[in-house]
């Protein structure tokens, strides 16, 4: 198939499968004929521009979020991966840290984001005549607490993705067998989402939190988050970085870093990372 590299599919991956879902995508998205597509940089959006920029070549429009919430680096991985594929892309900027709904950090924060981003995106599509709104969330999604699905559902945003039944895996590995760089790019998610629900959402706060990620990013680690509570900061690395992390040598380095940065207690996460970890208040 075209756009697709002579590769082998990882294991338990059927590469029959993965074609037939890959041209599914091609076919739900050629028939918007225009479409922008929400693009974090992260490997599921990412992987959708590409798609939308190979199908509808520039009736295709990447746009990020310019925002507080979104780590420098990853505006910088989205600027380069977009250069990367020549596809058209920019930023919009959203104002979520006006919003005091958003300020307050209930379990609805990220509802508040979307709908925000949404809004942003739908005056652009209107003001060129863009048909449809497009975001990059995948099959495996859909089980996690995730209220910027409501807000995408408000705002009649495509799932492309979801359609065409990609999982994360499958999109990482299509990524991979096309050659993209983003194929194994860690997870990824705005800043406010490292702090506990309940705690008020500030720009020092996760300015705070970016300073402390970047460090770490600096040390070698690269999946982890770092999540603020307070006078508190918990450090989650994935398990298999974990054994590097629990070191004398290292507790000594994460306290370099965090206690410049305020924080009077400095602790690893012994349960490692996991993706929507403050979530896990919300159960019962």
């Amino acid at each position: 198939m075209a756009g697709l590299v002579k590769l082998s599919a990882a294991p338990k991956l059927n590469l029959r499968i993965l074609k037939a879902k890959q041209e599914r995508l091609f076919s739900i998205l050629k028939p918007m004929r225009s479409v922008i597509v929400a693009y974090s940089g992260g490997a599921d959006s990412a992987y959708l521009a590409w798609a939308a920029h190979r199908v509808l070549g520039d009736e295709a429009l990447a746009i990020t979020a310019d925002s507080a919430s979104i780590p420098e680096s990853h505006k910088h991985a989205a600027d380069a991966f977009a250069r990367e594929c020549g596809f058209r892309h920019e930023y919009v900027e959203t104002r979520e840290f006006d919003n005091p709904d958003y300020i307050k950090n209930d379990p609805n924060r990220c509802f508040h984001c979307k709908d925000e981003l949404f809004t942003r995106l739908e005056i652009v599509a209107h003001e060129r005549g863009i048909e449809h709104i497009a975001y990059g969330v995948n099959v495996d999604d859909l089980g996690d607490y995730r209220p910027g699905q409501q807000a995408a559902q408000l705002h009649q945003a495509k799932a492309p993705l979801v359609d065409a039944g990609l999982t994360k895996a499958e999109i990482r590995e299509l990524s991979r067998l096309t050659g993209l760089s983003t194929w194994d790019r860690p997870a990824s998610a705005c800043l406010s989402s490292r702090i506990p629900y309940g705690t008020p959402v500030t720009l020092e706060n996760i300015k705070t939190v970016e300073r402390g990620e970047e460090a770490i990013r600096q040390l070698g680690f690269r999946q982890f988050r770092v999540r603020f509570h307070g006078q508190l900061v918990r450090i989650e690395i994935a398990k298999d970085e974990l054994p590097a992390a629990l070191t004398p040598e290292m507790a000594q380095r994460f306290v370099e870093i965090f206690k410049p940065l305020g924080f009077h207690y400095v602790t690893i996460d012994l349960e490692g990372y996991r993706q929507g970890s403050l979530n896990a208040v919300l159960a019962g």
